[in-house]
């Protein structure tokens, strides 16, 4: 059974319905282990106190934050649990939202909704609302140490749960300012020509971690013995004609889905500009 994330009540006007939430996804990357360049033993994570000079055990450890410099309010997991708002046990429903009116910019981590067996009703009919209204609900949550805004929606069926990140947590000053660039008219159609030939249905299935493979052929490669298998990076030329630009992109498009190449006129048979 996969792990409870969470465990409480999604409150909607006077109804409540328990539910649980479980992690819908999670990164997958070839984890290495921290070893000794000298004889190669796993190196072990030290907790070490700088005042008496000795290393300690993690049961010795408590939370602290710092008020100045080297003056902290030592804070207790008991202190946290009491202080803990309401919805570190119910998510009430603020309020309803279209279902492409959030950015995605917004949206954090996802987890599952998933309803308990003694009250399937009132899930289904929140999950139903949602469809037949179009919308997504917006509601709070606290768990992992904070308060959480959420989006809720149906996912599948059932209902799947987005957190968000609060408007001072994204980085606007990261943004850079947008170029302001002439283009014709013709460039515009070759651009959205472009778009069109490569517009499909998105499969997520049909996508694959290339490096992730490429360091787990690396480590089988070196585990036998054998030649590394090094991958050449393309190196890209500046765009001088733009034109020219997009419509060699557009005739290696139509190459690789083997669709023919438009043929070219005759040199005789060209009018001079």
């Amino acid at each position: 059974m996969p792990a409870t994330v969470w465990k409480g009540f999604i409150s909607f006007g006077l109804v409540s319905f328990p539910v649980r939430l479980f992690s819908a996804a999670r990164a997958e990357a070839v984890h290495f282990h921290m070893l000794h360049k000298k004889d190669l033993s796993r190196v072990k994570e030290v907790w070490y106190c700088a005042e008496e000079d000795k290393p300690i055990e993690r049961s010795e450890i408590v939370k602290g934050y710092e008020t100045s410099k080297d003056k902290y309010v030592v804070v207790e997991d008991e202190e946290l649990k009491k202080i803990a708002p309401t919805t570190a046990t119910t998510m009430d429903i603020l309020q309803f939202v279209a279902s492409d009116e959030v950015d995605p910019v917004f949206f954090e981590n996802s987890y599952y909704v998933a309803a308990e067996s003694s009250t399937a009703k009132p899930y289904s009919l929140f999950t139903a609302a949602l469809s037949a209204t179009k919308q997504d609900a917006i509601a709070k949550i606290a768990m992992h140490n904070r308060e959480h805004i959420v989006l809720i929606r149906p996912f599948g069926g059932g209902l799947i749960l987005h957190t968000l990140y609060y408007p001072d947590e994204l980085h606007k000053a990261n943004r850079s300012e947008t170029p302001k660039a002439k283009y014709t008219a013709k460039e515009l159609d070759m651009a959205k020509s472009l778009v069109s030939h490569l517009t499909a249905p998105f499969k997520p299935e049909e996508f694959k971690d290339t490096y992730r493979e490429n360091v787990e052929r690396l480590i089988k490669q070196k585990q036998k013995g054998q030649k590394i298998t090094t991958v050449e990076q393309p190196r890209k030329a500046p765009v001088i004609d733009l034109m020219e630009a997009l419509r060699r992109s557009l005739d290696a498009g139509k190459s690789a889905n083997g669709a023919p190449k438009p043929r070219k006129k005759p040199a005789g048979r060209r009018k001079a500009a």
